[in-house]
């Protein structure tokens, strides 16, 4: 197994020959508040720490065995990789253009740059230069996007087919046993197969999690741009209940983070399984 990595702001796992179809990415992961960031904000950095899907990363890194993947060290604050390049928001972004039919993620202050973080409302003393934002897009951005897309176009040539499995995760919905603990995001079916969702549906289900697919998380701009089923390129977004991994405070790990690395192993052995296994109409034959 290749050592990590670094680009220019995550963190590269695996061999660039993948061993498997499937690859892992965790984009808002991140927890290197580089000094400029800190110096624009109005809040504590503990207000935008609330931006991020707090310690995913390790239960990522705890789970894959040889599995590409892709960890953001760059915080969302700084700039969210599940977002489209193009989502700017001109109160902060002074090369930015408002456009007509501007995602509700933009419009409610959570686009390429985030604007507000719930409890505290907006975060910066003032707006960034066109510059620093393209500064952000080719440094930060692009190569992250540039790099899953090399893995997953190299998962297909080995094996004729490509998962990825974006890893993300929430606050709590509701009190447990009462609402889903875990979200799979498909975009209503278009950046996967269902067979794929339906293997995930399954893993979950029989370790005794409720689980329902993209409310009210579809999936996001990552999923979105990678998944190409035609291709044979299938993306899954999988939200996970903090509470899972996490303490009371949802700040640390907590009782159930093995029981939660041990869950996602079995999504991604799921996975690699089922991209692997004849598809359902063969084996029916």
């Amino acid at each position: 197994m290749a050592s990590p990595s670094f680009g220019a702001s995550f963190q590269s796992l695996g061999d660039p020959v993948p061993s498997g179809p499937v690859v892992i990415s965790v984009s808002h992961g991140g927890r290197a508040y580089p000094p400029e960031l800190v110096a624009a904000l109005r809040v504590p950095v503990a207000a935008v720490m609330a931006l991020e899907d707090r310690l995913i990363d390790l239960v990522g890194m705890a789970a894959r065995r040889d599995e590409p993947m892709l960890v953001q060290n760059i915080p969302r604050a700084w700039i969210d990789l599940n977002r489209d390049e193009r989502e700017r928001d001109p109160l902060i972004d002074e090369g930015a253009r408002m456009a007509p039919r501007a995602s509700a993620k933009l419009r409610s202050g959570l686009g390429l740059v985030p604007r507000r973080v719930a409890g505290h409302g907006d975060i910066w003393t003032r707006r960034f230069t066109d510059a620093e934002i393209v500064a952000r897009i080719e440094n930060d951005h692009r190569p992250y996007h540039r790099a899953l897309a090399e893995r997953l176009a190299a998962a297909r040539a080995r094996f004729g087919v490509a998962v990825l499995l974006d890893l993300h995760s929430m606050p709590p919905l509701g009190a447990p046993g009462l609402v889903p603990r875990i979200v799979i995001g498909d975009r209503h079916g278009t950046t996967a197969a269902t067979r794929f969702v339906r293997r995930i549906e399954a893993e979950a289900r029989g370790t005794g999690f409720a689980v329902t697919r993209n409310a009210p998380y579809a999936g996001g701009h990552i999923v979105e741009r990678h998944g190409d089923p035609r291709r044979g390129v299938h993306a899954v977004q999988l939200e996970l209940d903090r509470s899972l991994y996490l303490d009371t405070a949802l700040e640390a790990p907590g009782p159930g983070f093995d029981a939660t690395v041990a869950l996602v192993r079995r999504i991604l052995s799921g996975l690699t399984a089922e991209a692997l296994g004849p598809p359902a109409a063969m084996a029916a034959e």
